[in-house]
């Protein structure tokens, strides 16, 4: 909601660049925490500029050494804006693939990356990225997982954990 006036004001490294924080705060101000990031998305494109010649690098660890890009958010670059095979990894995928048995209860987001990719054929990651985020956020809820409507049930390590006591509607 927030990009549109922000690219507008904003339209390229440059002009993002010889900008301050505070003249892009008040384009970002309904986000989270807009102090910190009117400073990164600054400091993005003065680096981007001075190290990568103004585009944005395909590589994951070159885009982590951007203000404000860690991991998850390199892998979500690498894999929608270049579509190469990241997978990252937020609260959704991790709760998902830990549920469903996808990992072997992994602690980490990055352990639930790597053990992820190990398994996941390359031209789907991309997919697969998506497709547990969304099973997280409509399905398989963090307090009350919606078993009775999910159609991987019968291959679910949670609910074969619960023993499918699960609360299931009639």
């Amino acid at each position: 909601m927030v990009t549109p006036k922000l690219f507008e004001a904003f339209p390229t490294p440059e002009v993002l660049a010889a900008a301050s924080p505070e003249a892009v705060y008040p384009y970002i101000k309904s986000v989270s925490y807009p102090n910190n990031k009117s400073k990164h998305l600054v400091g993005m494109a003065r680096k981007l500029l001075e190290e990568f010649n103004g585009e944005v690098p395909s590589d994951i660890d070159e885009l982590q050494k951007l203000p404000g890009v860690g991991r998850k958010t390199a892998n979500v670059i690498a894999s929608v804006v270049f579509n190469k095979p990241a997978m990252a990894v937020d609260t959704h995928v991790f709760r998902v693939s830990n549920r469903l048995g996808l990992t072997n209860n992994s602690k980490t987001p990055l352990q639930t990356e790597l053990e992820l990719v190990k398994y996941i054929p390359d031209a789907l990651i991309p997919k697969a990225h998506h497709w547990l985020i969304l099973h997280g956020r409509y399905t398989c809820l963090a307090r009350k997982p919606k078993c009775e409507e999910c159609g991987l049930m019968q291959w679910c390590k949670y609910f074969q954990k619960t023993n499918g006591k699960v609360e299931i509607k009639k």
